[in-house]
């Protein structure tokens, strides 16, 4: 069997050594030994027997639930005989209890799973099991009167944190008369002692100028004695004192190295800022992954700044690739802790399908949040919402509401909105005095698109002369912001479009200015200008180039136009394949000229190998448009069995809609196998 040296002496001693220990003393030995019901026997012995310590002792195993259910109750009555008796660590602990409060179930002191599962299994019996298991109850009710009372002995005492306590309860008021400079004496007194949070207590003190003038270097000093002491929230305090250059020279490189010293213990708020600084590369060396590490684990603290820089940190990638998967979860947690821009980001989040799967209900939900919380960006999107409809029930008189608060926030297309609202009469009463406020309003906060709303809404509602001059100028000033869409609508007033003579030379430019900015219509425009003829500015290349930009921009009026051109050699080399292959963009549109040309250039192999399977398909899509053509080449399609499975019904089917259109070839089909369009509808 292998001793200690201390049981060894034990073994050694002659035996009337021990019976000369009292039951404190052997208490003790049994608590260091993890005898703890044996302690509290003898310390309740003890306590018989009028020994504080003893009492002190029994409080702080029913605290720790040492031997025994935990139970501050009874652990506060405990304190009190040996606070009683002089005793100033139960003072000290007792006037905590009485200054915090405690509650065993709820309370930092925690039995709520053994309360809430003995109430499910005992029901009404519960309440008198617990009685039985808690005789002096289940809390210790909050009596500033009396933590103060028992502190301020304690104190007295010469306990240096009760002395740093009661400094703190004099500095906020608790349980006396608010009284800074007694505070401050009760500071010095711990401080004295070197007891840490007394230093940290006066580094406030002089930081904040509670009772004295503000003094940033005798702040540095008392926090820096802390400091040296490991006190975590001093240093902190020095760190973003050193980072300030506030009562000393400005250090970095000293500031990170306390945070990282704080960052130890785990505290947030270093976690977060030495993160920061390795981020920054300030006073530390660049490092993403440990300043990722650091955020983290401040985030899980559920620190909101440490929340929002792990999200911004994703979604940029610093040093890395952006991890929006990433970002979007703690965008999200920061929105759930009523972090505003964390709330709209989230929400455009769910609404474009980035980092997460587009949900347009929650893209709504976080943005209607947002904009509860006065996001005006946010209220113009949750009003978009309410107004078609997407992700909410769809309702015109929310969106108002929304608007308007956007357009408080200076969202100047909010105020376009409501202008083309009432305007319209979209889901309100029409009131063109009112759009007219609005549109008015946007337009003279600046926006270009403000500008060119309210120009239009003049020109459909007052043509008078004056009002032709204020809309041209209200367009020229948005065009020349390089804004497209006004300098097309100039080029439309140059052409008549608003009456007066049309003057195609003055309105190219206008076109030419918005086509150059990418504006599809001005393009489409300016390439039937240029293959006009008669228009005075003819020019087949430039209608090509023209032609060209508008189809790749997606204009299917476009792509049919210039399939036409390579198919002809009008303005560009001849190129059948080319011309095929801008009629099927086209046709995937829905343009149907473009889906009957191309299944007749499928179906006759011009262009592109043959393919009568294809052309069917294609003659279907334009004759279900109800193109007469189309119908008579689907019937003829069905009726031959070219490219589809012969049916004689269907092709009559067909022949009928296009006879109903007065087709002739129809006619005749129908005809020709004995029938009229009066027959087929008998």
């Amino acid at each position: 069997m292998t001793l200690s040296a201390r049981s060894l002496f034990q073994w050694i001693r002659p035996a009337s050594t021990f019976s000369q220990e009292g039951p404190l003393e052997r208490g003790k030995a049994a608590y260091e030994s993890g005898q703890y019901l044996e302690a509290l026997k003898l310390w309740k012995l003890a306590a018989q027997s009028g020994e504080a310590e003893a009492s002190y002792r029994i409080g702080m195993l029913y605290v720790r639930g040492e031997g025994v259910v935990r139970s501050v109750p009874d652990a506060a009555i405990w304190y009190e005989r040996a606070a009683q008796l002089g005793n100033i660590d139960a003072q000290f602990q007792l006037g905590l209890i009485f200054l915090y409060g405690a509650n065993p179930v709820l309370g930092p002191y925690r039995h709520e799973t053994w309360y809430q599962s003995s109430a499910a299994r005992l029901g009404d019996e519960a309440s008198n099991v617990q009685d039985l298991i808690f005789p002096h109850g289940t809390s210790v009710a909050k009596d500033v009167d009396a933590a103060f009372r028992w502190i301020s002995a304690a104190a007295e005492g010469g306990k240096a944190e009760a002395q740093t306590v009661l400094g703190n309860m004099y500095s906020e008021g608790l349980g006396c008369t608010k009284d800074f400079q007694t505070a401050l004496g009760w500071y010095q007194a711990g401080a004295e002692q070197k007891c840490a949070p007394a230093e940290f207590a006066l580094g406030d003190v002089y930081y904040q100028g509670r009772g004295v003038p503000v003094d940033f270097e005798q702040a540095a000093i008392w926090y820096g004695k802390a400091a040296d002491q490991d006190h975590v929230r001093a240093q902190v305090a020095l760190a973003f004192m050193n980072l300030k250059g506030a009562g000393m020279p400005e250090s970095p490189t000293e500031a990170a190295r306390l945070f990282q010293s704080a960052a130890r213990h785990d505290d947030a708020i270093a976690l977060y800022n030495i993160g920061l600084l390795r981020l920054n590369e300030k006073g530390v060396a660049k490092d993403s992954d440990l300043a990722e590490t650091a955020l983290r684990k401040a985030a899980r603290k559920d620190y909101l700044p440490a929340i929002q820089a792990l999200a911004e940190f994703y979604s940029h990638g610093a040093g890395a690739e952006p991890d929006l998967r990433e970002a979007a979860t703690w965008y999200e947690k920061a929105a759930e802790r009523g972090d505003v821009q964390a709330q709209f980001f989230i929400g455009r989040f769910y609404a474009t399908g980035t980092g997460v799967s587009p949900n347009i209900r929650q893209a709504a939900k976080w943005f209607e949040r947002a904009a509860e919380n006065g996001h005006a960006t946010a209220a113009f999107n949750v009003a978009i919402f309410y107004l078609n409809g997407s992700g909410v029930e769809r309702n015109v008189e929310t969106a108002i509401k929304w608007f308007e608060r956007a357009s408080e926030g200076g969202i100047s297309a909010a105020q376009v909105q409501l202008g083309r609202l009432y305007s319209a009469g979209n889901g309100v009463p029409r009131d063109q005095k009112l759009a007219g406020e609005w549109l008015s309003k946007a337009a003279v906060g600046g926006d270009p698109d403000a500008k060119t709303a309210y120009a239009l809404f003049l020109l459909h509602h007052d043509g008078s002369a004056d009002r032709l001059a204020q809309v041209q100028s209200l367009l020229t000033e948005a065009a020349e912001a390089g804004y497209a869409p006004a300098a097309f609508q100039l080029g439309a007033m140059q052409m008549g479009k608003f009456g007066g003579v049309a003057d195609v030379r003055g309105a190219v430019p206008w076109f030419t200015r918005a086509a150059k900015a990418g504006h599809v219509e001005a393009q489409y425009t300016l390439a039937l200008l240029f293959a006009d003829p008669n228009s005075g500015v003819n020019d087949a290349r430039a209608s090509a180039t023209w032609m060209t930009a508008a189809a790749r921009a997606g204009n299917a009026a476009a792509q049919f136009q210039l399939a036409v051109m390579y198919c002809t050699g009008n303005g560009v080399a001849q190129d059948v394949a080319q011309g095929v292959t801008w009629y099927e963009s086209a046709a995937q549109q829905g343009h149907t000229v473009a889906q009957y040309n191309l299944a007749v250039m499928l179906g006759r192999g011009q262009g592109r190998e043959a393919d009568p399977k294809k052309a069917a398909e294609w003659f279907q899509k334009a004759a279900e448009q109800g193109m007469a053509e189309a119908q008579l080449a689907v019937g003829d399609a069905l009726m031959s069995g070219a490219g589809v499975a012969q049916d004689r019904d269907m092709a009559v089917h067909w022949y009928q809609q296009a006879a109903r259109q007065n087709n002739e070839g129809a006619v005749r089909r129908l005809r020709a196998i004995g029938l009229t369009l009066v027959d087929t509808e008998r």
